[in-house]
C-alpha cells in the first residue's frame, strides 16, 4: 500500500469520526446572529466588547502609554535581580511569533475579498482595541506566574485564573479557578497540537509545493512531504529541547527578520504603484462607511474586519500570557505594556500592509474572489506580489515558511506548559510531550485533518469565554499593578531610585 493511500485512509477515518463533534462545537462557539443583513459571530462580539471595556477602564492605555511600552522593550526600565528567563524584547518576539502567521497573509486576503477594502479600516480599529485586552491578560500572567526552583517559569490562564480568583473570592474562587485551569490547559494543548502545529506545517508545505512545480514538481510527492516533515520536526525538536530561552533566542532573530522581509515585499509593491496609494487609502475609508456589494453594507464590512483582527492577534484568548510570563521583571504591568505592542505589530502593521498591497495591486484573482469565485487567500496575496515582479511569490514563500516555523515553535512552548500543568513537570513527562509534538510536525506535512483543525479553532475560542470572564473579575488587580509600575517609572525618571536600591523599591511598591 502506498503512502498516499495510507494517509488518505487515515484522513477519511479521522474526519468521519470527529466531524459530528467538530460541527456541533463550531456551531456553538461560532454561533452567529443576523445583524443588518449579515451574520455576527457572538464570540467576535465578546472579544471586541472586552477590548472596548478595557480601553475605557484603563483610559486608552494603548495610546497614552505606547511610548512607555517602547521604552520598556528597549530595556530602559530593566531591573537588576529580576526573576524570569528572557528579557522584554525576547518575550515580545516569542509571543508575536505565535500570532503572526498564515492568517496575516491568507486570512486578510479573504477578509478584503468578502468584506471589501473597507474591512481593513475595521480590522485596524479592532487591533487597537485588542491592545488593551492584551495588556490586561499579560499583566495577570506575570503577576500570578510560578517561578520554579530551577529558575524556569510557568504562566498563563491555567495559573492566573485559580490564583487570582482565590485572592479575590477566597475558597470558592479557588475551587472554581482549579476547574477553569484544567479546562484552559486542555484547550491550549489541543489547539497547540492541531492549530499551532499541524495546520501551520500543512499550509507551509502546500505553499512550498505550489512554487516548486506543483504535485508533479520536486516537493509534490509523498517522499517530498515526508522529507519536509522530518526536516522541520528535527529543527523544532532541537529548539524545543532548549526551552523558552532557546525559543526566545530563535524568535528574537526570526520575528524581526520575517516581519522585515514581508513588510519590505509589501513596500516594493506599494512603491512601484505609489501614485495609486492615495486612491487606495480613499477606497479603504470609503469602503468602511459606504461599501458596495458587501452583504450587510457598513455593518458587514465591520464584522468581517473585526473577525479577521480577532482571529489574528488572539487578544483575550489567554495564549500570549504563557510566553510573556517568562520575562525578567519585578513589575507585572511592565510586561503588560510590552504586550500591547503585539496586536499593533500583528494587526495594525502586518495585516494592514497585506490589505494595502492587495488593494493597490488589484490582482485579477482578487476581483474574481470578490465576485464569488473560490480562490485561496495565499493565492490572492501571491498574485498581488507577482504584479510587480514574477519572482515575488518566492519571497512570499520564504515569509510563509518563516511565519509557520515561528508559530510552531511558540505553540510548542504553550502546549508544553499546558501539558505539564495537566501531567506534571517531571523529565519523563516533558520528553513525552516533546516527542509527541515533533511527531505531529511530520504528520502535518502528510495529513490535512481539516476537521480536527476546525475543532481546534472552536476549542481555543471557547477558552476566550472563560479567560475574559476572569479578566473582568481581576481587572482591579491590574489597575493596582499599573499604578505601581507608573510610580516606579516616575521615581526612576526623577532619579529617586538608584539601581542598587531597586530590590528595596520593588519590595515596597509591590507589597
Amino acid at each position: 500500500m502506498s503512502l498516499d493511500s495510507v494517509t488518505q485512509s487515515v484522513d477519511e477515518a479521522v474526519s468521519g469520526f470527529f466531524e459530528p463533534i467538530a460541527r456541533w462545537l463550531g456551531e456553538v462557539v461560532f454561533y452567529a446572529v443576523p445583524v443588518g443583513g449579515t451574520d455576527l459571530p457572538l464570540i467576535v462580539a465578546w472579544l471586541v466588547v472586552a477590548g472596548l471595556v478595557f480601553t475605557g477602564w484603563f483610559g486608552f492605555v494603548q495610546i497614552r502609554k505606547f511610548r512607555l511600552a517602547v521604552d520598556v522593550v528597549r530595556g530602559k526600565y530593566d531591573e537588576k535581580g529580576s526573576a524570569g528567563e528572557v528579557n522584554h524584547f525576547q518575550a515580545l518576539t516569542a509571543a508575536v511569533s505565535g500570532t503572526v502567521g498564515l492568517g496575516n497573509i491568507a486570512g486578510v486576503a479573504v477578509a478584503v475579498s468578502i468584506g471589501g477594502p473597507g474591512a481593513t479600516f475595521w480590522m485596524i480599529l479592532c487591533g487597537v482595541l485588542g491592545m488593551a485586552t492584551k495588556f490586561v491578560e499579560v499583566t495577570l500572567g506575570v503577576k500570578y506566574r510560578e517561578v520554579h526552583a530551577d529558575g524556569t517559569v510557568s504562566g498563563g490562564p491555567m495559573h492566573y485564573l485559580p490564583k487570582g480568583l482565590a485572592d479575590r473570592f477566597g475558597a470558592n474562587g479557588k475551587k472554581l479557578g482549579k476547574v477553569l485551569a484544567v479546562l484552559a490547559s486542555f484547550m491550549v494543548l489541543f489547539f497547540g497540537l492541531f492549530g499551532g502545529n499541524l495546520f501551520q506545517v500543512n499550509q507551509s508545505y502546500a505553499q512550498l509545493v505550489s512554487v516548486t512545480g506543483g504535485e508533479d514538481g520536486l516537493m509534490g510527492s509523498s517522499a517530498g512531504a515526508l522529507f519536509f516533515g522530518i526536516l522541520v520536526a528535527a529543527i523544532v525538536g532541537i529548539v524545543l529541547l532548549g526551552g523558552i530561552r532557546s525559543i526566545a533566542n530563535v524568535t528574537s532573530r526570526l520575528v524581526p527578520a520575517m516581519a522585515g522581509i514581508y513588510i519590505a515585499a509589501c513596500l516594493v509593491v506599494i512603491l512601484v504603484n505609489v501614485t495609486a496609494v492615495p486612491a487606495a487609502v480613499g477606497t479603504i475609508i470609503d469602503g468602511a462607511f459606504d461599501p458596495e456589494g458587501v452583504a450587510g453594507g457598513v455593518l458587514g464590512a465591520l464584522i468581517i474586519g473585526f473577525k479577521r483582527a480577532a482571529f489574528s492577534n488572539e487578544a483575550g484568548l489567554g495564549s500570549a500570557p504563557i510566553a510573556h510570563s517568562a520575562v525578567k521583571t519585578k513589575h507585572p504591568a511592565s510586561e503588560g505594556l510590552v504586550a500591547l505592542l503585539e496586536p499593533f505589530i500583528d494587526t495594525v502593521v502586518i495585516c494592514t500592509m497585506t490589505a494595502l498591497t492587495i488593494v493597490i495591486a488589484n490582482p485579477a484573482s482578487w476581483g474574481e474572489a470578490r465576485e464569488g469565485a473560490s480562490i485561496g487567500g495565499v493565492t490572492i496575496t501571491s498574485d498581488a506580489f507577482a504584479t510587480v515582479l514574477p519572482w515575488f511569490p518566492y519571497v512570499l514563500t520564504v515569509a510563509v515558511l518563516l511565519f509557520a516555523f515561528s508559530t510552531v515553535l511558540t505553540w510548542g512552548y504553550y502546549g508544553l506548559k499546558a501539558w505539564t500543568h495537566l501531567f506534571g513537570r517531571s523529565k519523563a513527562s516533558e520528553v513525552t510531550y516533546k516527542v509527541v509534538y515533533t511527531l505531529f510536525v511530520i504528520t502535518g506535512s502528510l495529513l490535512t485533518l481539516q476537521t480536527l483543525i476546525d475543532m481546534a479553532d472552536a476549542v481555543l475560542f471557547t477558552l476566550a469565554v472563560i479567560n475574559i470572564i476572569g479578566l473582568y473579575l481581576l481587572a482591579p488587580v491590574v489597575k493596582r499593578e499599573l499604578n505601581s509600575f507608573l510610580e516606579f517609572v516616575r521615581a526612576r525618571s526623577a532619579g529617586e531610585i538608584a539601581e542598587d536600591d531597586e530590590d528595596k523599591e520593588s519590595a515596597k511598591t509591590t507589597a
